[in-house]
C-alpha cells in the first residue's frame, strides 16, 4: 500500500532518481538501523554535544525509516525478507531511542527514575507494535491498527524527537511517554482480544 503522509510523499519524491539503480531498499535499511543507533549512542551520553548530534542523526535515521519502504513499493523490489529486516530494525531503534535517552537523561530531575522509564517504554513500544502487527494480520484487507489525520501519520512523532533534543525538552517527553505508551499498549491489546479468532 502506497503510504499517502507527507513524509512518505518527500521520500517518494527523494527515491525516485535512484530508480532502476543498483540501490536497493535493503541498503537503505542498514543506513537507517546504521544512524538510528548511533544516535540513540549520542543520546545516551546526556550533554549537549551529545543532543545535537544525536537529533542530527535520528532526523536522518527516521527520513531512511521512510525511504527504504518507499524505494521498495515504487521500484517494485518488495520482499518478504526485505519487510521482516524493515520491521524488525525498526522496532529495535525506536525501542532504543527510549532506552538511550533514558540513560542520557539520569542526570536532570527524573534522577533515578530516568533509566526504568526509559526502559519501560522501550518495552511498552515493543510490545504495542507487536500487538498491532497482530491486529493488522487479523483484521480486513489494508487495515491500519491506528489511522493518521490530515497527512500524518502517528509514526510521524518521531520526527519531532530531533528539535526537542535540540532545545532540551526530552525529560518531559520521557516521562509523557511512559504514560502514553503504557496505555496505548493496553488499548492495542484490548482491541487485539475483542477480535474473533482465525479459524
Amino acid at each position: 500500500m502506497i503510504g499517502t503522509s507527507w513524509t512518505h510523499r518527500l521520500a517518494r519524491l527523494m527515491i525516485t532518481p535512484f530508480i532502476g539503480t543498483a540501490l536497493r531498499p535493503n541498503h537503505l535499511t542498514t543506513l537507517r538501523l546504521a544512524s538510528g543507533i548511533a544516535a540513540c549512542a549520542c543520546f545516551a551520553l546526556g550533554t549537549g554535544a551529545g543532543m545535537a548530534w544525536g537529533g542530527a542523526l535520528w532526523l536522518a535515521s527516521a527520513f531512511l525509516d521512510r525511504a527504504d519502504g518507499e524505494l521498495a513499493r515504487v521500484g517494485n523490489m518488495m520482499t518478504r525478507g526485505g519487510h521482516i529486516y524493515d520491521y524488525y530494525s525498526d522496532n529495535l531503534v525506536n525501542a532504543l531511542f527510549f532506552a538511550s535517552i533514558g540513560i542520557g537523561l539520569r542526570h536532570t530531575w527524573l534522577g533515578h527514575w530516568a533509566i526504568p522509564l526509559g526502559i519501560l517504554t522501550a518495552l511498552a513500544l515493543l510490545a504495542c507494535n507487536a500487538f498491532s502487527e497482530q491486529l493488522e494480520q487479523r483484521s480486513p484487507s489494508n487495515t491500519r491498527a491506528y489511522s493518521g489525520r490530515w497527512g500524518f501519520d502517528p509514526d510521524d512523532a518521531l520526527y519531532l524527537m530531533s528539535p526537542l533534543a535540540w532545545l532540551g525538552w526530552l525529560t518531559p517527553i520521557l516521562a509523557a511517554a511512559a504514560v502514553c505508551t503504557t496505555t496505548l499498549m493496553i488499548i492495542t491489546w484490548v482491541r487485539l482480544r475483542r477480535l474473533p479468532l482465525q479459524a
